[in-house]
């Protein structure tokens, strides 16, 4: 037997009264005053000590999943503006038509199961629905904090992964350089700038629009990546994490242009130079609609195929790959967050490329360590060639 005054969740300064008596529970939110809820768990105690106290009769009803969905959703989370809208879209067009009315008590495992199984039978990709699946755990594991449920049922359910495929469509080297060629013609060269370096610095779109003369090092030669431009406002980067992206020489030279370009016609125009890296003639940010219709154009213009914004960072990726070059610093210069995603997104375009390196197995290396066969010309090296 016990009544018990917490503060759901912590630091939101909002009481609850939970009531544990003879193996049955019941909680009840008094609201921001917690003298008052102490007071209001005083006398449950006196009347539970002396019988008077039904907790069958005096049990509120569970809160339907929407309601308390609602609530999970407006406290203060650690969340980027892009994952709160991409909540909140799962919870309107998914979640809600199929879970919004039932009581949290009455959500089973089998329920669940087949939610997240009819949202794959329907074509949903598996990324997306590990996406909803992901809200609705969030606001089932706070009614479980808050004592509205006992266990969370969506525990030990999880979601049918498809292997996934590269989706992406890069250019490959002869074709970015006749990309370049038509960048520097098309409007004079206007967007030459922004799409020579979303090709050499594979920056994501978002990031390159909030790009600020600040961020370039021209003596480093490298672009301190900060912030990123999505849904109409600056938000961190996509991993939260700053990271320094090297610029190639011919890179920071057609920017240094541009800076000169940009200050003689912010004094033609009378106003101060544009803190913006890629600016239009009124100092404002690159719009992202401007600049797929400049790459549509040049393409067009190249006689090539139309490819996305976000190719033009996976050509940056490719071509470097086919290269040779590090795998470990391509990972870094792209922004993911682990080694992993980029061995998952571009492993395909790495095996076969170094069979060099694998015959230099067969040449030895000097060293006073190891022993070394006696002739390069061995009968058993010759055995297999």
């Amino acid at each position: 037997m016990g009544v018990k005054v917490r503060e759901r969740p912590k630091g939101s300064g909002v009481w609850w009264i939970f009531i544990d008596h003879q193996g049955k529970r019941k909680s009840k939110k008094i609201g921001l005053d917690k003298d008052l809820a102490n007071d209001v768990a005083k006398k449950i105690e006196a009347k539970l000590v002396l019988g008077e106290f039904n907790i069958e009769q005096e049990k509120a009803p569970c809160p339907s999943f929407k309601k308390c969905a609602e609530y999970w959703f407006s406290l203060p989370h650690d969340w980027r503006e892009s994952t709160r809208i991409n909540y909140r879209s799962n919870l309107n067009k998914h979640i809600y038509p199929v879970l919004g009315k039932q009581k949290l008590d009455t959500i089973k495992r089998k329920d669940l199961k087949e939610f997240f199984d009819s949202l794959l039978i329907k074509g949903m990709a598996s990324e997306t629905v590990a996406g909803v699946r992901t809200v609705v755990s969030g606001v089932l594991s706070y009614a479980v904090e808050s004592e509205l449920i006992e266990n969370n049922p969506l525990h030990g359910i999880k979601i049918k992964y498809k292997s996934k495929q590269f989706e992406g469509d890069p250019l490959n080297e002869e074709e970015m350089f006749q990309l370049l060629e038509q960048a520097k013609k098309f409007v004079g060269g206007l967007y030459y700038p922004p799409i020579l370096c979303k090709s050499r610095t594979g920056l994501r779109i978002g990031e390159l629009q909030a790009l600020q003369w600040g961020d370039i090092d021209f003596n480093g030669r490298f672009i301190e990546v900060k912030r990123s431009w999505r849904n109409g406002r600056l938000t961190a980067t996509k991993n939260k994490k700053r990271r320094r992206v090297d610029m190639s020489p011919h890179l920071a030279e057609t920017l240094k242009e541009l800076r000169v370009i940009q200050k003689k016609g912010a004094l033609r125009n009378g106003r101060s130079p544009s803190e913006w890296v890629f600016a239009n003639e009124k100092g404002e940010m690159l719009h992202r609609e401007s600049f797929r219709n400049a790459l549509n154009r040049c393409l067009e213009r190249a006689g090539l195929r139309r490819v996305r914004i976000h190719d033009l960072r996976h050509t940056y990726a490719t071509i470097r790959l086919l290269r040779g070059h590090n795998v470990g610093d391509v990972s870094y210069q792209l922004g993911h967050s682990s080694i992993k995603i980029t061995y998952d997104v571009y492993g395909h375009w790495i095996p076969g490329k170094f069979k060099s390196e694998v015959d230099e197995l067969d040449a030895p290396q000097p060293s006073a360590t190891y022993p070394q066969p006696e002739h390069i010309n061995s009968p058993i090296l010759k055995s297999f060639q």
